[in-house]
């Protein structure tokens, strides 16, 4: 069974380094590593004319197009092997990481995809924490990761986590990672959207906190600044989770999401009882929540209606 290992990228060229490190020390050696580089990204290709691969079987595939989709489908088209893996290259794979995935595999074949725990550091800091509940998404549209904190044995998730999944070839041949998902750099829930057609199509995603990568969350080069608010980016995640969800659900479960994440919703994406449970602490900057919230909704379910329509 071939392993190919995905590595989207854009000046990061010491993370790279790091994460390619990792990908050399693996106990079962990749078949290939294809690093999917930016036509305009100088800075990493400087870099990887420069690098020594060793024993490392490293390809480089370019993109034009900005965001991760593009990229991660770069990847995906160029790779031939039984089995892709996916990781950011502000991660480091452990030594184990390829042969943990690919155990999986061979113990079922009803497995379509596998992934784990991704500890987080904050420069040397670790994100500590152990929870149970990981990568399901609830009848009514409640998303819940906790990848980076997962503990217990390896069991059936419903969402992988973009820094570390891999998914079998025959599973997902011909797809593509959605390119309606919205953002110029790390498009937030575009795994969902993934994950859940894998699961529609009746494939087994298992998550093995064992299957493990060290994240050191870097700077990102778009809208998008993690902890930072943004308004774009704050409405282009929500528009990405309802478009998934929309797609995934029945359509009485299209109908509960739509009144819980408006009526209720979550602290990521407000809906009016967090805006005014946030309302006393927050201010108006909760208002700016809200309205992002609200707008990436509404823009997630046009999205949503358009493509009905075209498929009509």
């Amino acid at each position: 069974m071939a392993i190919a290992v995905i590595v989207p990228t854009y000046r990061r060229s010491q993370d790279l380094a790091r994460c390619l490190q990792a990908l050399q020390n693996q106990t079962r050696s990749a078949d290939e590593v294809i690093v999917v580089v930016r036509d305009t990204d100088t800075e990493t290709w400087s870099f990887l004319a420069d690098f020594n691969s060793q024993n490392l079987a490293l390809r480089t595939a370019k993109v034009s197009v900005t965001g991760v989709v593009a990229a991660m489908n770069t990847g995906l088209d160029t790779a031939t092997a039984d089995i892709v893996a996916f990781t950011d290259d502000d991660a480091a794979p452990h030594t184990d990481w390829l042969a943990r995935i690919e155990s999986h595999y061979l113990a079922d074949e009803r497995v379509g995809g596998v992934g784990g725990r991704d500890w987080v550091y904050h420069g040397t800091d670790l994100e500590a924490g152990d929870c149970v509940t990981v990568g399901q998404v609830s009848w009514f549209g409640k998303v819940i990761g906790n990848h980076h904190i997962g503990s217990g044995a390896a069991r059936e998730v419903d969402v992988l986590k973009g820094v570390n999944m891999s998914f079998r070839r025959a599973a997902i041949e011909g797809w593509h990672f959605d390119q309606r998902m919205r953002g110029t750099g790390a498009q937030v829930h575009f795994e969902l959207a993934f994950s859940l057609k894998l699961k529609r199509a009746g494939w087994k995603l298992i998550y093995d906190p064992q299957v493990a990568v060290n994240h050191y969350p870097a700077k990102r080069f778009d809208e998008d600044q993690r902890q930072s608010f943004n308004q774009i980016a704050f409405a282009n995640a929500v528009h990405n989770e309802t478009l998934a969800l929309l797609e995934y659900f029945s359509p009485f479960q299209k109908l509960a999401f739509l009144i819980w994440s408006i009526t209720v919703g979550t602290r990521e994406a407000m809906g009016f009882v967090q805006w005014l449970r946030f309302l006393p602490s927050q201010g108006l900057f909760a208002g700016k929540k809200l309205f992002a919230s609200l707008k990436g909704r509404w823009q997630g379910l046009q999205t949503w209606q358009k493509s009905i329509i075209n498929e009509v």
